[in-house]
């Protein structure tokens, strides 16, 4: 008997393993190209980890980008349970950036008691993010468009929106008091910025952390524990017999494209209120689409999602240091990341093979 249960605990440790494998794999090759551009990979690999985790305030960082990771891959983990798919996160960062910036800056919100002072532009991004994903269901649901597409395209009107936004005075960017100055926004009051955890500068890990926390165990209640959580899965094996057994798709649709909207423009504000504290053009930098990777590959699971985010944040860290420290170019830092991606999704495939086989 003891056998049999070490036997089938192998098994259950084996997807990790491969996984694993698969990541040491990718960075192993990943240094093989970092030495065919006559990189030294010891500079390299020095540069990488002084970025990554180096200091506490490179640690901080690294964190605190795979908060933003983590909010869209959950998103994104919502809507695939109805058999959906949100690739919208670029869109939802940028437009609860928008909403959490105009909230900070012109909604009186500086002089507010603590704690709602950060928390309104919060909320002002979820809901902003809410409707610029509940905007995809309701397409989905009332004209049949495909979610891949509309929320992919919703995604590109949402980043110019922010790039119109910070170009014009009329709305949010800071007063032009000379030809110098940079299309962006004034920088946030302090009262609007996110607490800090350790309460030293050097270290910014901010309050971001315990909330994503909170909300990915949230996620995986809803997904196993509760009747929205049972319509969605219902809706995504197959929604003409979740109709017939009286289940609305309609609101679960909107409902659930509305949740990984909000999710996304919670990312946003993230971003605003606790490490650029403005907003400007380029502001999402290829957050949404990074997060939307960290779904795919976590294969519906919210542990999965996590790992992702955090693995993501701290290449994204160490790739920025690893090019500016040691020439490694930013392109091959995508590389990497991308071989990354494909040795990841090819390990699932595998293994998903390998179970069917059985």
């Amino acid at each position: 008997m003891n056998q049999i249960a070490l036997t089938a605990r192998m098994r259950d440790q084996r997807p990790v393993l491969i996984s694993l494998a698969a990541v040491v794999g990718a960075l192993l090759f990943g240094l093989v190209l970092v030495a065919a551009i006559g990189v030294s990979i010891p500079d390299a690999v020095a540069g990488f980890a002084e970025g990554a985790w180096g200091s506490p305030y490179a640690l901080a960082a690294s964190i605190n980008r795979s908060l933003v990771f983590a909010l869209v891959g959950l998103g994104f983990v919502l809507a695939d349970r109805a058999n959906l798919t949100n690739v919208g996160g670029e869109g939802q960062i940028a437009v609860g950036a928008i909403a959490a910036t105009a909230v900070c800056l012109h909604g009186g919100v500086a002089e507010l008691p603590a704690g709602m002072s950060f928390a309104l532009p919060m909320l002002a991004a979820c809901v902003a993010g809410g409707l610029w994903g509940g905007l995809v269901g309701v397409l989905k649901v009332k004209v049949g468009t495909n979610e891949v597409i509309s929320s992919l395209m919703l995604s590109f009107i949402g980043v110019w929106l922010l790039y119109g936004s910070v170009q014009s005075v009329a709305l949010l960017r800071q007063p032009m008091t000379s030809s110098s100055t940079l299309p962006e926004s004034l920088e946030i009051p302090d009262p609007t910025k996110l607490p800090l955890l350790t309460g030293d500068a050097s270290m910014p890990l901010h309050i971001g952390l315990p909330i994503a926390l909170v909300l990915a165990v949230l996620v995986a209640v809803v997904l196993h524990q509760t009747v929205f959580g049972l319509r969605l899965r219902a809706v995504g094996l197959n929604a003409l017999a979740a109709r017939k057994a009286g289940i609305a798709i309609a609101p679960s649709v909107i409902g659930v494209f509305f949740a990984a909207g909000a999710l996304g423009g919670l990312a946003g504000s993230l971003m605003l209120q606790g490490e650029q504290y403005s907003l400007k053009a380029g502001f999402s930098s290829g957050y949404g689409f990074d997060g939307l990777v960290v779904g795919l590959l976590a294969r519906g699971s919210v542990v999965g999602v996590l790992a992702g985010a955090v693995l993501f944040g701290f290449i994204r860290s160490g790739g920025i240091n690893m090019e500016m420290v040691a020439n490694v170019p930013s392109s091959l830092v995508l590389v990497i990341q991308g071989v990354i991606i494909v040795a990841l999704a090819g390990s699932a495939r595998w293994m998903t093979r390998k179970a069917g086989a059985r």
